[in-house]
Formats: C-alpha cells, sequence, structure tokens
C-alpha cells in the first residue's frame, strides 16, 4: 500500500461532503441522514467507495472502519528480530527480576553482564550498597555478588567493590 491511499484517504476524511456521509454511515448506517441533498451523497459515496472506506452490499452502505486497520499496518515498521542476549534476557528478566539464575554457563554470562549494567565503572561501592543493588534482581543477592566477582565483572578488595568488567553502553 503506498503513501497515495493514505493521501487519499486523509483528503475524503478533509472533505465536508465525504466525512458527513461517513459520519451517518458509521453513527446510523443511514447516509441519507446525513444532511446533503441525493446527488451530493450519491457523489460522496462514490468517492469514499473508491477510497475504501464505504462498501455497497445487498443494496445497503456500510462503513469500512477496516481500511483505518489496514493503512495502519501498511505503514507499521517491522519490528526487529530479537537478538540471542535479548532472547536470554526475555526468558529469564520478569519485570526487571531475575525467575531464576541460569545454571548454563553461556546465558549465564549474559545474564551476569546485564546485571553488572547497574554498576557504574570507576565508583566504589560499599558490600551493602551492592547488596542492595542486587536485591532488586533476585532474593539471593549473596549467590549474584559471588558469580560477579567470579567472573571478573566486579571486583573486591577490603568489602569495598567496584564494576571491572561486562559491556560498556556506548
Amino acid at each position: 500500500m503506498s503513501d497515495d491511499a493514505i493521501k487519499q484517504v486523509l483528503g475524503l476524511l478533509y472533505q465536508e461532503d465525504t466525512l458527513r456521509v461517513l459520519a451517518a454511515l458509521v453513527l446510523n448506517g443511514k447516509p441519507e441522514e446525513s444532511g446533503l441533498d441525493k446527488d451530493a451523497t450519491r457523489r460522496a459515496l462514490n468517492r469514499l467507495e473508491r477510497g475504501g472506506l464505504a462498501v455497497q452490499e445487498d443494496g445497503r452502505w456500510r462503513a469500512r472502519r477496516e481500511r483505518f486497520r489496514e493503512l495502519l499496518h501498511a505503514t507499521a515498521k517491522p519490528v526487529p528480530a530479537a537478538s540471542p542476549e535479548e532472547k536470554v534476557l526475555q526468558s529469564f528478566l520478569v519485570e526487571g527480576r531475575l525467575r531464576a539464575i541460569p545454571s548454563k554457563r553461556d546465558k549465564q554470562l549474559i545474564v551476569l553482564n546485564y546485571v553488572a549494567q547497574v554498576f557504574e565503572p570507576g565508583i566504589r561501592y560499599s558490600e551493602k550498597e551492592v547488596n542492595v543493588a542486587l536485591r532488586a534482581f533476585h532474593d539471593d543477592y549473596a549467590a549474584l555478588r559471588r558469580y560477579l566477582v567470579d567472573d571478573r565483572l566486579l571486583s573486591r578488595e577490603n568489602n569495598v567493590y567496584w564494576r571491572s568488567g561486562g559491556s560498556v553502553e556506548p
């Protein structure tokens, strides 16, 4: 479907006579109640039919509201396919919380990298601050903390933590 089809429909809606006839069709199915004379109503119905907004069936006119959906679908951009990392995150995260810590190593690393993003590179955190941040993701924050340190996404010295790995957003 082209931009011309959209322009055609918008043009029909902009015209007083076609808008009145379409409104009468939508509201009560009686185009003759649009307030226009018979010839003006007939011309408006023909234009609405050419634009796909009205159709005559069994001698009666009806509005084709589905035309708006057709135009919307024609202009919709395709949804990009989720990356493998996004698929893993979608399967383990529900409303920002981990349903479970993945047991498969490759999936675990994806999730841990995601969790590590809450820590700013170059900032030092107390253990309590790390625990509070990790508790937002999972009740077993101690296991998450241990995994992050073991996988060198966080470093620790004297109960002070800092982010030392993981991806960095541009």
